[in-house]
């Protein structure tokens, strides 16, 4: 049985939830015929590389996808590529703040996402809700886990996909917010991500069925 390690994050920014590892948390324990291992990861730009690390040590699993938030955005956004850039805009849960740095020094200047992002999306839609492929995982402590991510399974991990997919705000956090802040049940974004898991699983295996000569 394959193996999708999926994380999210702890809350931050002044926020009690993160919506992030809450929809987490309501993903089944199999989808698509592959084990969903759910990890929750620290908020902080050192700590959660390292949290990313471990657990790919750990698990070693076909498939990592990170799970973030990003408020003001509208609806789930499949990651393209992260940037060799740590630019914080505020401090991360560590009190860490990192202005115009690089995330590693020996890194390429961006990665691409390895899991199959027009997929996901597709398949996201296919159930009726929305998605939407997005090429900027912003310059904080999320486009840092993907980049760190992506930077490992690059040099140490070669046989792992991965990827990164952000959600937005859940109703409870645009509470006191301003008029027309957007926001999506947390219901709705975990079958959203289980959809995208979904597609990946399935390019995953089809992908591997095509190189063992299975296909035509």
């Amino acid at each position: 049985m394959a193996t999708v390690l999926v994380t999210g994050f702890d809350p931050f920014g002044g926020e009690t939830v993160n919506p992030a590892y809450e929809a987490v948390k309501l993903l089944p324990g199999e989808i698509a015929g592959a084990r969903i291992v759910k990890q929750e990861i620290p908020t902080a730009f050192t700590r959660s590389a390292v949290a990313i690390e471990q657990a790919l040590e750990r698990e070693h699993p076909d498939i990592v996808i990170s799970v973030g938030q990003a408020g003001g955005r509208s609806t789930l956004t499949v990651e393209q590529v992260a940037i060799n850039l740590a630019e914080a805009r505020i401090p991360d849960n560590d009190g860490e703040q990192p202005l115009d740095t690089p995330l590693r020094t020996d890194g390429d200047t961006a990665y691409f996402a390895t899991v199959p992002v027009k997929a996901m999306v597709g398949n996201v839609r296919a159930h009726n809700l929305p998605a939407f492929v997005s090429y900027t995982a912003g310059t904080y402590v999320c486009n840092s886990v993907m980049y760190n991510m992506l930077y490992l399974l690059d040099r140490r991990f070669p046989g792992i996909r991965g990827g990164f997919i952000h959600v937005p705000f859940a109703p409870q956090q645009v509470v006191g917010k301003p008029n027309g802040t957007p926001c999506m049940p947390l219901h709705d974004m975990a079958k959203a991500l289980e959809y995208a898991i979904e597609a990946a699983v399935k390019n995953e295996d089809s992908a591997t069925a095509i190189a063992m000569g299975e296909t035509h």
